[in-house]
């Protein structure tokens, strides 16, 4: 089955257009190249239609037409000749190398110019007359001159490919930065958020349950006490929260993250809430400091379990565990697992998914599930417990 030939790109329909005419032109003129040859006048003509014919292939066979054209400019020497035969030659060297195979480009200059020394030797070897050297000017214009010209031209091409290849793939790597960014900083906003509002929302949630449950006028009261202070702190934060995600000039300063020095007042507030905290924190009292990172993941884990065993906890005793170890921070937080009184709150686990990713941006561990109980024989506490690294060249920072 033949191989379907490729359609001839349209510069090069012109310049065979053009180059034709110019030397079918130069021919009807009478204007030839050489004297005495075997051939007639006449004869120039044919290797000018196939030197014409051999342009159009010029991009889609470069070798090949090269080839060609070689033996056609060898025929054209035993006519008249015509320069447009010559200058459409020079073209067919120049587009071997622009167009055809990078084994191609690196050889083609090489060999014209083996070429070109070859026949400057070997004529003033035969004329033995400084004139010689004129032939081999002719030979390197019409051969080594274009191939040299389009190894530059190639050269030029594939360095600017690489420069647009090269930003196409700066621009990617920048989206893929930028998306990256975004969804840290989602997630990062997600995390803040479900944990400052979060608990309050769901001690709101719990109380109102409870003071339409119930019908009893001081548990009602109690209830409702409850609600608004949590609406209200909650409240608070949410407006802090929109004004610093609105505020784009960067006027508006983020409050002061916690720090386990907080620790204490989030038990209270967790025990106004409720529930029954103990708070065992075997750190020294004047030890070094926590990098301020890692003590406010630990607070946020805290206040995240707290939150969790408010909505979910059967009655009981909430424990809450820290222990500095060398080069780590451990935080234990259990309560009552079981059947919980009362009303319960919705949950949808994206709480243990952000003190797992806490733990999981510092390099540390964390683990969540039920347990048995170490005091109480077939009880059962759920155990959240996160392993923070702490490097000693970090510590003495202020949180």
């Amino acid at each position: 089955m033949p191989l379907p030939l490729a359609r001839p790109d349209v510069v090069d329909v012109r310049i065979c257009a053009v180059s034709l005419l110019s030397g079918v032109l130069l021919w009807s003129l009478g204007l030839h190249m050489q004297q005495d040859r075997p051939l007639g006048h006449a004869w120039s003509l044919l290797p000018l239609f196939v030197m014409a014919g051999l342009e159009l292939t010029r991009r889609t066979a470069p070798q090949c037409a090269l080839v060609a054209g070689t033996f056609t400019l060898v025929a054209d020497q035993f006519t008249t000749g015509n320069l447009a035969t010559v200058v459409m030659f020079t073209d067919l060297v120049y587009a071997a190398v622009v167009y055809g195979t990078p084994a191609a480009a690196r050889r083609i200059p090489v060999t014209t110019g083996l070429i070109t020394v070859a026949v400057t030797v070997g004529f003033l070897a035969w004329f033995r007359e400084p004139e010689a050297i004129l032939v081999g000017a002719v030979t390197a214009l019409v051969s080594f001159t274009p191939a040299t010209t389009g190894v530059l031209v190639r050269n030029h091409r594939e360095a600017a490919d690489l420069a647009r290849l090269r930003a196409e793939q700066t621009a990617l790597l920048a989206e893929v930065d930028r998306t990256q960014a975004v969804t840290a900083e989602r997630a990062r906003m997600a995390r803040e958020l479900h944990d400052m509002v979060a608990n309050h929302l769901s001690a709101i949630a719990i109380h109102s349950t409870a003071a339409l449950s119930l019908d009893d006028p001081r548990t009602t009261k109690d209830a409702l006490t409850v609600i608004r202070e949590n609406s209200v702190e909650g409240l608070a934060e949410m407006r802090r929260l929109i004004g610093i995600l609105r505020d784009s000039s960067g006027d508006l300063e983020p409050a002061a993250a916690p720090t386990l020095d907080g620790l204490g007042s989030l038990v209270e507030s967790a025990r106004t809430n409720g529930l029954d905290v103990r708070l065992d924190d075997t750190r020294a009292p004047d030890g070094p400091a926590l990098p301020a990172p890692v003590g406010l993941a630990a607070y946020r884990i805290v206040q995240e379990s707290l939150t969790n065993a408010l909505k979910h906890a059967s009655p009981g005793l909430v424990t809450v565990f820290l222990d500095q170890q060398p080069g780590a921070l451990r935080v234990r937080v259990t309560s009552p697992y079981g059947e919980a009184r009362g009303p319960r709150a919705p949950g949808s686990g994206a709480g243990l998914v952000g003190m797992e990713e806490r733990a999981g941006l510092l390099g540390g561990s964390f683990e969540s599930g039920p347990e048995a109980h170490p005091d109480v024989p077939g009880a059962k506490v759920w155990r959240v417990e996160a392993r923070l690294p702490v490097d000693p060249k970090d510590q003495g920072v202020p949180e």
